[in-house]
């Protein structure tokens, strides 16, 4: 074997070494409960999607439960169905009263949980994703924390909720999070045009509509009652004249 060849096979085996454990760090980095917004910008609505890995090697995945914020809080949460999972809106008073797009809001939904029946419940090396359909989000960088625990068979409830300083490692159990963004002005236009209005709009117009062709038929129909009428009269007086 000469020299070259030598080098060159033992650069491939460092590649490789480096490649393994680069995906191994990344691999291990993404296993715990995350949450990935399609939107983020402030007082619009987003869909929130939680991923949630099995990461007991003996027991399964029961159940989520994911913290909603309080001094931010959501005014609407709708949750997406999960084949085999019940969820669960729970709605409780806030701490103290929030202002949320001019509105004084005391109550408002807290968390949500879901449960898995026997046959859905997560197994080693499975994972499952679970959504959310929230608004409206807090003002340009506001971090919204959502603490998620995740319950195994065994009894065991994993707490993601060690929030991540900036600058330091990551921690074990970090809770999910986002910042979110400026706002894009699509939520203020949205919220203009209030629900319904274009279809009230449309429904005006096609009573106007309405009322003009019915307008039409009534005017032609009195029209020729009003010509027959006189034709009626002129027929009478010719009548007359000539019995005279």
């Amino acid at each position: 074997m000469n020299t070259s060849f030598r080098r060159t096979l033992k650069s491939l085996t460092a590649a490789a070494a480096a490649a393994g454990i680069i995906a191994t760090g990344a691999t291990a980095a993404s296993a715990h409960v995350s949450v990935d917004p399609d939107d983020t910008a402030a007082n619009g609505y987003s869909h929130l999607t939680f991923n949630v890995p099995n990461e007991s090697p003996t027991a399964k995945t029961t159940k989520l439960e994911v913290t909603l914020p309080t001094d931010t809080p959501f005014t609407s949460v709708s949750v997406k169905p999960v084949e085999g999972w019940t969820a669960q809106v729970v709605t409780g008073d806030l701490p103290k009263p929030v202002t949320v797009a001019g509105a004084t809001v005391t109550k408002a939904p807290v968390s949500v949980v879901w449960t898995a029946d026997e046959a859905h419940q997560l197994g080693q090396n499975q994972y499952q994703s679970f959504s959310l359909s929230v608004g409206r989000l807090p003002a340009e960088g506001t971090k919204v924390t959502l603490k998620a625990a995740q319950s195994y068979t065994d009894g065991s409830v994993v707490k993601w909720d060690e929030e991540s300083a900036e600058g330091q490692p990551e921690p074990k159990h970090p809770a999910p999070s986002f910042v979110t963004t400026a706002d894009d002005g699509a939520a203020a236009a949205g919220a203009s045009a209030a629900p319904g209005a274009e279809a009230v709009s449309e429904t005006k117009q096609v009573s106007t509509d309405a009322t003009s062709v019915w307008g039409l038929v009534l005017g032609a129909a009195g029209f020729v009652l009003g010509a027959a009428a006189l034709g009626l009269v002129l027929a009478g007086r010719r009548t007359r004249t000539a019995g005279k």
